[in-house]
């Protein structure tokens, strides 16, 4: 039992009674706290919330979590059910296609039963014995939450440095194993960022840290094995608290880097991994509104920046000299089209690329820039660039997958143009990809533009209105929602959900621009393509069957589901607030739904690299406009649709209290009869809990409370 756990135990005294666990909703106490603004005046009643060891802060956590498990009692049974049959999809003893990289194999394992990966290696073939690095399950036994953040080995094979979080708040713990006798070394060093970089001479290695507070990595340290970690060299410190700081290895394994990123500028520092005692070189300094990022092969440093080019374009200049005014376009641009991410090998180029939303694999040969792409046949997939940890070989490792197509891994040789299926995910319990359906469609927008949407069912299921729907979306930061396949999501494919996957602005899916129209003044946009695919999707529509013309449509406003996480969970704040006639039901994970009152507390982590997001409310004109849609003061008394919230105490990302405050004020001021029910992971962060089979708890809960509300109880 942690100190939080016995907190909320020992809580004595705090506002909510045992006799309201069992008997009515949590009413939180009202203590209202009154802030001023460019002449606006605010009360957030619930602000008191903020305090994680508060005995009557988890008191009432924990009340709420007693009003869940009360309302969903009747769907206990419906999601035990459903963890074992999404549990029993799962093929428990598997593996990861191995890569090669340094003479080695590597690869990871799940044994049956196993909450976590084993991470192995073999040398030279896959005949050879098998080496255990690190066991997941061993180092996390016994513990609420367990991950593994990154690792690292040396060049010479013998060394490993990993990280790893034990609460959820990705503050890593930096370690380092000696893979010759399996000891591990004394060295601890904590509140890491969780990456970590080898120099080459086989005992230094390079590795961030972050603010405790605000959670921001801002410095690089420098550390020699079998030393005393207090005396490592601070090599860097980012004093700007909107930047993001990593640290990373070229893909040549010649140049260290330190990355340093906004939202809408960036730098690069580098320094051979040679000579790791060396001051770092700057690449070009941090320019507004230009991001780019390096790769190393041969003689030169390619570059992928937006530099007059917004979709972004492939650049390349001399090792011996990173000025702009030696850069030199890599090969032919198309403005048209957004370069995501890009790959080099010594005699080819590949380039993943967006055209209509969707990812493309461009192959470019170095010698005569001949070109192709790689041809996929559905109206709806993911293609990316896989692990490719060596430039010396014509092989091509990519991943393929779509709503229907679990996901598999590819070899393409890049000189026959041919592809072999390495594995495709087993999906268990007579699985067929033939029995469902997969369209994809764009809706057209209140402002005139063209929403993509991804929409996947099984065949038979009537598009009379008459169907379940769940729509999801996420639109911030510039994130891409690419449809990839889910197990679980057949629990409700088989069930007669239509599910739809909306692209609506904010992400990058149709390029650069798409995410300028979805963020800062303009976030209005977000919202509004979602309820405008909402629309779409609860209207008939003409659709072309063969060769013939027909009426259909996807569901009804009373069949509606909307779900949304963490940026998406505001998401589904705003939508509610602006149109909750829309909705029978919502699901909110980590919202991110008390914007002004977040953005406006630097100490808040995060908060400061987002300015750049959402607005400066430090900003009269953005502060109004934020104010304008946070769901949070938004909140008002009129009709709510049934609303599932789910949060972690530990969240790093999302703190607990804002969807708390949340469900406090619509519990307040909502004037329907409509289930409002919130579920607070106490041992769990941002990413729910840990562990493959851990995390099913969380998708069966959603699953479960759609189908109660439908009167589909198991």
């Amino acid at each position: 039992m942690n100190f939080l756990q016995r907190a909320a135990l020992a809580g004595a005294g705090a506002a909510i009674t045992s006799s309201a666990l069992a008997q009515s909703a949590p009413v939180a106490p009202i203590k209202p706290k009154v802030f001023t603004d460019f002449g606006v005046v605010r009360t957030d009643n619930y602000y008191w919330l903020n305090q994680p060891t508060s005995p009557e802060v988890l008191k009432y956590l924990n009340a709420e979590n007693a009003y869940y498990d009360k309302q969903m009692a009747a769907a206990q049974n419906s999601q035990k059910k459903l963890v074992a049959e999404i549990k029993g999809r799962i093929k428990q003893e598997d593996a990861s296609v191995p890569y090669r990289d340094n003479g080695y194999l590597y690869y990871s394992r799940f044994d049956l039963g196993g909450e976590y990966p084993v991470y192995c290696r073999k040398k030279g073939s896959t005949v050879e014995s098998e080496e255990v690095l690190l066991d997941a399950n061993e180092m996390g036994a016994g513990r609420s939450y367990f991950q593994i953040g990154d690792w690292a080995v040396s060049d010479n094979n013998q060394l490993l440095a990993y990280t790893a979080d034990t609460v959820s708040r990705r503050l890593y713990t930096l370690r380092f194993k000696n893979l010759a006798t399996g000891k591990l070394y004394p060295e601890r060093i904590a509140n890491t960022g969780g990456e970590v970089v080898w120099a080459a001479d086989n005992k230094t290695v390079f590795y961030t840290k972050k603010d405790v507070t605000t959670l921001l990595p801002y410095q690089v340290y420098r550390h020699t094995l079998g030393t005393d970690p207090k005396g490592d060299a601070l090599i860097y410190e980012e004093r700007d608290n909107t930047f993001n700081l990593h640290v990373t290895r070229s893909k040549s394994k010649k140049f260290i880097g330190i990355e340093l990123v906004s939202s809408l500028s960036s730098e690069y520092r580098y320094l051979d991994a040679a000579t790791p005692t060396a001051p770092f070189k700057t690449f070009i300094r941090r320019e507004k509104d230009h991001l780019y990022n390096v790769e190393h092969l041969g003689d030169k440093f390619y570059v992928r920046t937006n530099w007059q080019a917004p979709n972004y374009r492939l650049m390349m200049t001399p090792v011996t000299n990173t000025a702009k005014t030696a850069w030199t376009d890599a090969l032919t641009r198309h403005p048209e089209i957004f370069l995501d991410n890009f790959d080099l090998f010594r005699d080819y180029l590949v380039l993943n690329e967006r055209k209509g939303g969707l990812r493309q694999l461009r192959v470019v040969s170095w010698k005569d820039k001949q070109e192709h792409y790689l041809k996929f046949d559905e109206p709806a997939y993911t293609a990316t660039i896989g692990i490719n940890a060596e430039q010396d070989t014509p092989l091509l490792r990519y991943n393929y997958t779509s709503l229907t197509t679990p996901m598999s891994t590819f070899e393409y040789d890049m000189g026959t143009r041919t592809s072999t299926l390495l594995k495709e995910q087993a999906v268990l319990g007579g699985f067929s990809k033939k029995d469902y359906v997969t369209e994809r469609v764009f809706v057209k927008s209140r402002d005139n533009q063209f929403i993509p949407m991804s929409i996947v069912y099984k065949k038979g299921t009537k598009l009379d209105g008459t169907a379940p729907l769940l729509q999801y979306a996420y639109g911030s930061y510039g994130f891409s929602q690419d449809p990839t396949f889910s197990a679980a999501r057949l629990s409700l494919l088989n069930r007669g959900f239509v599910y739809a996957l909306c692209n609506i602005r904010g992400g990058q899916e149709m390029g650069r621009q798409w995410f300028e129209d979805g963020r800062m003044l303009k976030k209005i946009n977000s919202f509004n393509d979602f309820i405008d695919c909402s629309l779409y999707l609860t209207k008939p529509q003409e659709a072309t069957v063969g060769t013939t013309k027909v009426k259909q449509q996807y569901t009804a406003t009373d069949k509606l589901f909307a779900m949304g996480g963490s940026a998406g969970g505001l998401l589904m704040g705003a939508v509610m607030n602006m149109r909750p006639d829309l909705y029978k039901g919502v699901i909110a994970a980590v919202p991110f739904v008390d914007v002004v009152t977040t953005m406006s507390d630097p100490s808040i982590p995060l908060t400061t690299s987002e300015y750049d997001q959402w607005g400066n409310p430090a900003d009269e004109e953005y502060f109004k406009y934020m104010l304008s849609y946070s769901p949070y003061d938004n909140v008002k008394k009129q009709a709510y649709p049934n609303t599932l919230v789910t949060t972690g105490l530990h969240d790093s990302q999302v703190q607990y209290f804002e969807p708390a405050k949340w469900v406090a004020k619509l519990r307040a001021m909502k004037t329907d009869k409509n289930q409002l029910i919130m579920h607070t992971d106490m041992s769990a962060g941002h990413g729910g809990a840990s562990g493959r089979f851990k995390s099913i708890d969380d998708t069966a809960r959603q699953y479960a409370f759609m189908l109660q509300l439908l009167g589909k109880n198991l």
